[in-house]
């Protein structure tokens, strides 16, 4: 029994001496290297492409722990794989391991973390190495970065930029074509032939019968005082023929002081005959727009009353409203140019004839009312209208695409193709916009390349980084940061 249990013993000490021998020489010999690299490789796999030697690998733009060894579609995102670059070839004959400098979420540039891990929104955190910071003079921008989001760029240039002022209005009556007809003299509307707002009439057309006694009087008196001359016209009294004669055309001129056209003298001079009432006619032709009552027939009038409004529509206005920053581009008599949904592909053309002299409180705007010339009568009143201003055009000025200007409120910003791959963003001084361009008053050059497109990335990384770089250098200045700067996350 006792050998049996010595036997036992000694089995268990010889494995025991077998297996620290062994870790003993893995230590000594690698320092658990074998151990390392399987846990490097389990954890993101982000040294595959420097253990390649030579051989073409492929990743996503977005999730750079993806790693395939053929083309194809990123498993996370869906996007087109990218092929990596040969690190070996590119650092030379050694291989230089490169530093994670830290970690940020791929959609959130603002969360940065000191260890790997997942962002607020569950997405692996991605790597920035130290060597990946600003180069001198600018940011350095990855090839497949400007790649995948389709980055275009456009040239500064000099020429001119079309300023058109554009609104909206509303068509009106022309306000110095607006006829009031009234009567002179006392009486008695007996038979109106115009009854209705709206109704059109023409020039010298009736619109109402009036009788006044005064009227019937001053025809009396013409009359006689036409007797008298003919009868004195064969005598040899030339001072009382002259006498006559005044008298005759003192009468007649009161009739046309009353509105008695000349056509209706004639009338009365040729049939020698009183009529009891006389006919008031349009004095131009138009739409009536005001009438004094519902009913006009029997209605006494009295001088000065107006009986009715007539609107020539032979030229109208367009009431339209400009804003404060374009008054300083209005002036009386600029061409303008206007179209109607009612009539799809014309185009009518007027000039402003007059400009409000006050600035609308409530919605900061001034009117101004363009004159158009209207001869059938198409426009009508309360149409709605398009109306485009042409003002004189900016012209040997420094041009960019509108898009190329990055707007932050208190600052413009322009993103500068230093060289490819290197791009500056740069703040520049804006001035006028049309055509599809935007005038740069300064910083800027003509020949310079700007970002026409993503530029806001670019923006947004170089603000990162330069944030960033300020973030982790003042520990090292012993400062205290001023600024806000994207949080570092503790794992």
């Amino acid at each position: 029994m006792k050998s049996r249990k010595t036997f036992l013993l000694s089995i268990a000490f010889a494995f025991l001496v077998g297996v620290s021998l062994s870790a003993v020489i893995v230590w000594k010999s690698g320092r658990w290297q074998r151990a390392a690299s399987v846990s490097s490789r389990a954890a993101g796999g982000e040294e595959h492409a420097g253990h390649s030697e030579g051989k073409q690998l492929w990743t996503c733009g977005m999730h750079p722990q993806v790693i395939q060894d053929k083309p194809g579609n990123c498993p996370i995102c869906g996007m087109t794989l990218v092929p990596v670059r040969d690190a070996a070839a590119t650092a030379g004959p050694e291989k230089k391991e490169r530093k994670i400098k830290y970690w940020r979420a791929p959609m959130d540039p603002s969360y940065i973390s000191d260890k790997p891990g997942k962002s607020p929104m569950g997405m692996d955190l991605v790597p920035v190495y130290e060597d990946e910071g600003t180069s001198p003079g600018g940011i350095r921008v990855d090839a497949n970065f400007l790649q995948n989001f389709a980055v275009r760029t456009a040239v500064a240039e000099k020429g001119s930029i079309p300023v058109d002022i554009r609104t909206v209005g509303i068509l009106a009556y022309n306000e110095k074509n607006i006829v009031s007809v009234n009567t002179k003299f006392e009486g008695w509307i007996e038979k109106a032939k115009v009854n209705y707002v709206g109704e059109p009439v023409r020039r010298g057309e009736v619109l109402f019968e009036v009788y006044s006694p005064q009227l019937v009087t001053t025809q009396q008196e013409y009359l006689a005082a036409l007797d008298y001359v003919e009868k004195l016209s064969s005598g040899a009294y030339p001072d009382a023929v002259e006498r006559a004669k005044s008298l005759l055309k003192a009468t007649e001129e009161r009739l046309h002081y009353w509105d008695i056209n000349k056509d209706q003298i004639d009338a009365l001079r040729q049939n020698k005959k009183i009529t009891r009432t006389l006919k008031i006619v349009s004095p131009v032709s138009g739409i009536l727009t005001e009438k004094m009552g519902d009913s006009l027939e029997g209605i006494q009038v009295t001088p000065g009353m107006n009986i009715y409004k007539i609107a020539d529509l032979s030229t109208v206005w367009v009431q339209i409203e400009v804003y404060e920053y374009q008054i300083r581009q209005l002036r009386l008599g600029q061409t303008a140019r206007i179209t109607v949904d009612a009539f799809p592909g014309r185009q009518w053309t007027g000039r402003i004839a007059y400009i409000d002299p006050t600035v609308n409180p409530q919605t900061r705007t001034l009117k101004a009312y363009v004159e158009i010339a209207n001869p059938r009568w198409q426009l009508r009143p309360q149409m709605y209208a398009n109306v485009v201003i042409p003002v004189p055009a900016a012209s040997g000025i420094v041009r960019v695409p509108e898009e190329a200007v990055l707007h932050t409120g208190e600052r413009n910003v322009v993103i500068v193709q230093k060289e490819e791959g290197l791009f500056e963003p740069r703040e520049v001084q804006i001035g006028a916009t049309g055509g599809g361009h935007q005038e740069i008053r300064s910083g800027l050059r003509a020949g310079e390349v700007v970002v026409t497109s993503s530029q806001f990335l670019i923006d947004s990384e170089s603000n990162l980084k330069e944030a960033i770089s300020q973030m982790l250098g003042a520990p090292k200045a012993g400062r205290q940061q001023e600024s806000v700067s994207p949080q570092t996350h503790q794992h």
